[in-house]
């Protein structure tokens, strides 16, 4: 498994007491597999996929990606697995707005020393990015700025891509094209897939779905 979670309860402090957002959940995703995270707002997608990042920890059970139990890393060890193991797309674009299309693309591949021409090339190629490598992100659309965003993270060829709401702020055909692309892009790297998402109709074209409802998988 690239991906496990045992028994993993997630709770937060709150001027009313403790609030659990994630209640024992056991999850598992296999290596080339793709997994749709769905729920409501609220029912912890967001949190579990912070948990599988490192972003955070569990009070109690186990999240182990790659091996790896992540309650035993320190900080740097999980900052060293989103670098090389672990690669991150969120609905926020998050690219660097001092840095043109070609530098974002490369950032993470060079900062874990996994920079890869040929590969780079590739991406590139596919993502429909060839004639704006030298635009900087505030030049772009949300599509082609979503587009750099997936060819920065898959650069490094992480063994576990997790994505939260990736097509949340495009429009529904963009929003298509973006994830067609990103899914091919993932398999052709052998990487796993977890993605949060709130649409019934997106879920369904990934290989596996679980439901969260107030913390639990129904």
């Amino acid at each position: 498994m690239v991906l496990a979670l045992q028994q993993v309860t997630k709770s937060y402090r709150t001027s009313e007491g403790p609030l659990t957002v994630l209640k024992e959940i056991d999850l598992n995703l296999a290596a080339g597999r793709s997994l749709a995270l769905t729920g409501e707002s609220g029912s912890g997608k967001s949190t579990l996929l912070h948990l599988a990042a490192g972003l955070d920890g569990p009070d109690s059970g186990l999240v182990i990606v790659a091996g790896q139990t992540i309650s035993n890393l320190g900080d740097s060890g999980r900052a060293a697995l989103r670098r090389g193991v672990v690669g991150l797309i969120f609905q926020q674009f998050n690219l660097i707005p001092s840095l043109d299309v070609a530098a974002n693309l490369a950032f993470h591949a060079r900062l874990a020393a996994r920079y890869d021409a040929e590969w780079q090339s590739l991406l590139i190629a596919k993502l429909g990015l060839s004639d704006l490598l030298k635009r900087y992100p505030e030049q772009l659309s949300g599509g082609q700025q979503q587009r750099v965003a997936i060819g920065r993270t898959l650069a490094a060829r992480p063994r576990l891509v997790l994505a939260d709401e990736p097509t949340g702020n495009l429009d529904e055909a963009t929003g298509d094209a973006v994830l067609a692309l990103m899914m091919e892009l993932v398999a052709e790297t052998g990487a796993s897939l977890l993605m949060v998402t709130h649409s019934t109709r997106l879920a369904e074209r990934l290989d596996e779905r679980v439901h969260l409802r107030a913390g639990r998988i129904v």
